[in-house]
């Protein structure tokens, strides 16, 4: 059974989370967990509680061992941008976008 959950406007770049995604994916709960717990990373923490909340959605649901709960899918989709000006020369401005993201992770028996 797949259990799944969702972090949405995470004030995140995609871009740093999808690196820390990509190492987990695939991986046990509990070491993802582990692994995520020991990393210096804003991002890390978001993924972290996120596969956190899903896990607790599994066992509310099952009553399965979660020894064998892994990290079935991931997905860092990008979120909506804040714009901001940024002063240039001349009297000009440039555009910052604080970017934002969403996380949804899935997590699911292992056959």
């Amino acid at each position: 059974m797949v259990s799944k959950a969702v972090g949405k406007f995470i004030r995140i770049s995609p871009y740093k989370v999808r690196r820390i995604a990509n190492e987990i994916r695939g991986k046990n709960v509990v070491e993802a967990e582990a692994y995520l717990q020991v990393m210096t990373n804003k991002g890390a923490l978001a993924i972290k509680k996120v596969i956190h909340s899903a896990r607790t959605n599994f066992l509310v649901r099952e009553t399965e061992d979660e020894e064998n709960l892994i990290v079935s899918k991931i997905l860092i989709d990008g979120g909506p941008m804040f714009k901001r000006a940024h002063p240039a020369s001349r009297g000009r401005a440039s555009r910052i976008l604080k970017r934002t993201c969403h996380i949804l992770v899935e997590v699911d028996v292992k056959k």
